[in-house]
């Protein structure tokens, strides 16, 4: 039986063995071996990267720091890649989906099957990670993704942990870090350990909401679950009554980012005012807590990648400090945690594309991807280090939002997972 990453075409020919043939021909004739004539060769085939990532839509908050990454990559690989004396340029191919998990599968498919891009990268919560490595997957296709949290997008996937991917490969936290690091950082203040929770009926949702609640009770906290709520939703009074009416001094769940704005600005209508708000997902953004004035100082978030993280580039020699900087001052807004996975997922790719045999050649890409020890904007990547196949573990703390006059800081207030990563100030109860 054909091999699912060689569909045939009409003529019983493999899309895969079409691309081996056609990249052969092409290299004969650069050498001049087809005359009989050598000929030193000086230009190759192009690498095509696939980009996908969620430029408009609900989720294109994760996609505001693109084009300057796009831009940093562009100016490194200016020169192409050189391969064993041939110099390859480097093309990427931009495809936004629209925040859409089926938008996602389509232009990723269309990437893979009509543009034959070499090697497929994308970020930003599984609804868009999931979809695009599962194309990879089935066509036979390398990809490597980030800034989705591991077990949704391994287990989301259907991921066997015994077994794990052949072609797909991911890094970034997972819920354990999140909810240590969460824990490291409530207990640091005196509350009466009742926590309201909002976990939306998505891929995060329900990943946080199964491995949250059995060691939050445990650790002693009271839960107040009101179960899966629908998104997009225009109305929390359900939720923010019943905190207020259990006493909830902690609230704490992983939403989009338009939710949380509803349910904040409601509960601040509604008199609700718990001590501690933690809100992964949400709160991670200036652009998405600086409407709030006076209500976003002292929200607390995991902080996945900030300028203070101890880590440097190894496309632009950059340390996070200096990346952050370049930012601002190109962009006019402020630094976003996206920012540094952004350039850690083309960090990675180009050096796995340096790694391998050339264009064309997706085994080798996929094992050099597989062998993968790099050391990047956001820390280590390492796919041999588990927790699961396919999977590195990038480190994670938490911070708090600081007004100081018209601006917002995030600060880090939490280590213990990641004592790499200096804590700048203490945790502080909001207003």
């Amino acid at each position: 039986m054909e091999n699912k990453n060689n569909t045939l075409n009409s003529s019983g020919i493999s899309r895969r063995n079409l691309i081996k043939a056609a990249t052969a021909s092409s290299a004969a004739f650069a050498l001049g071996l087809g005359s009989g004539r050598v000929f030193a060769a000086k230009s190759g085939k192009p690498f095509k990267i696939g980009f996908v990532s969620p430029q408009t839509g609900p989720l294109s908050i994760f996609a505001e720091p693109d084009q300057f990454v796009l831009d940093q990559v562009k100016a490194a690989t200016k020169d192409g890649i050189v391969i064993d004396g041939t110099r390859h340029p480097v093309e990427i191919l931009v495809r936004d989906s629209q925040s859409s998990s089926n938008r996602a599968a389509d232009v990723a498919a269309d990437l893979i099957l009509n543009e034959e891009v070499d090697i497929m990268v994308a970020a930003n919560t599984p609804e868009t990670t999931n979809p695009v490595a599962d194309q990879c997957e089935i066509n036979g296709v390398p990809c490597v993704t980030n800034d989705t949290p591991w077990q949704p997008h391994f287990f989301g996937r259907g991921g066997d942990p015994k077994v794990g991917f052949e072609w797909t490969y991911h890094f970034f936290w997972g819920a354990e870090d999140l909810i240590g690091t969460s824990l490291g950082l409530w207990e640091q203040l005196p509350t009466n350990k009742v926590i309201g929770t909002l976990w939306p009926n998505d891929s995060d949702g329900n990943a946080f909401g199964d491995a949250f609640p059995p060691i939050l009770k445990e650790k002693g906290f009271e839960l107040v679950d009101l179960g899966r709520y629908q998104s997009p939703s225009d109305d929390f009074s359900a939720y923010i009554n019943e905190f207020k009416k259990q006493g909830v001094e902690i609230v704490n769940g992983v939403i989009p980012p338009p939710d949380f704005g509803t349910f904040w600005s409601q509960a601040g209508q509604q008199g609700f005012n718990p001590k501690i708000c933690t809100m992964a997902k949400a709160s991670e953004f200036p652009a998405a807590v600086a409407p709030f004035g006076d209500r976003a100082d002292g929200l607390t978030v995991e902080v996945w990648w900030s300028p203070s993280h101890p880590f440097v580039s190894g496309l632009t020699g950059q340390t996070s400090a200096e990346l952050a900087a370049e930012y601002e001052a190109k962009t006019g807004r402020g630094w976003t945690m996206p920012l540094g996975f952004k350039h850690s997922l083309f960090e990675v790719a180009i050096d796995a594309l340096k790694r391998s045999a050339g264009p064309g050649e997706y085994e080798s890409i996929r094992d050099a991807i597989a062998s993968t020890n790099y050391n990047s904007i956001v820390g280590p990547v390492n796919f041999q280090t588990g927790p699961v196949p396919n999977v590195s573990k990038t480190p994670l703390v938490s911070g708090q939002w600081r007004k100081n006059g018209d601006k917002l800081d995030l600060e880090i207030v939490e280590n213990s997972l990641a004592p790499m990563i200096q804590v700048q100030s203490e945790l502080r109860a909001l207003s």
